[in-house]
């Protein structure tokens, strides 16, 4: 099965366009990250190529200015690895943080802790705050 996907992709009538330009752009991203300097590199990637001009995404302003600075040289050195390059174009791509993803992390609750917060429930008339004092020791763990 497999191989019958690939062959697909690989025939004009397929994907075999679309195939050849992800190949091609994995090639481009692993000469760009030889050739740029590694603080820039890390900071940077090559989004396309088109009719001749290397897109690249900058993570911040800064860096777009520096590499549109070293333009010249980053096309010399395309240029030198056999692709036909004009030109280089920088954009600002700003790459989402995945900080805001993450699940936060589950710390239980002490002994002393979990004591104090059931005598305090216990203490409380019913009320939404006795609610949420109930429902807090009994989603956490407690620490032994």
């Amino acid at each position: 099965m497999p191989d019958l996907l690939q062959t697909y992709l690989d025939t004009p009538e397929g994907a075999g366009q679309v195939l050849a330009h992800a190949r091609l752009l994995l090639k481009l991203a692993g000469w760009y990250q030889e050739i740029a300097p590694p603080h820039l590199g890390q900071a940077s990637s090559v989004a396309n190529l088109k009719s001749g001009i290397v897109v690249i995404h900058a993570s911040s302003g800064a860096v777009a200015s520096k590499l549109r600075q070293m333009a010249p040289t980053l096309v010399d050195a395309f240029s030198q690895r056999g692709l036909a390059c004009t030109g280089v174009q920088v954009k600002v791509h700003a790459q989402q943080s995945q900080a805001a993803a993450t699940q936060p992390t589950l710390k239980p609750l002490s002994s002393r802790a979990s004591q104090e917060l059931k005598h305090l429930s216990e203490s409380l008339p019913a009320s939404p705050l006795r609610a949420a004092l109930e429902t807090l020791l009994a989603r956490s763990s407690r620490q032994e």
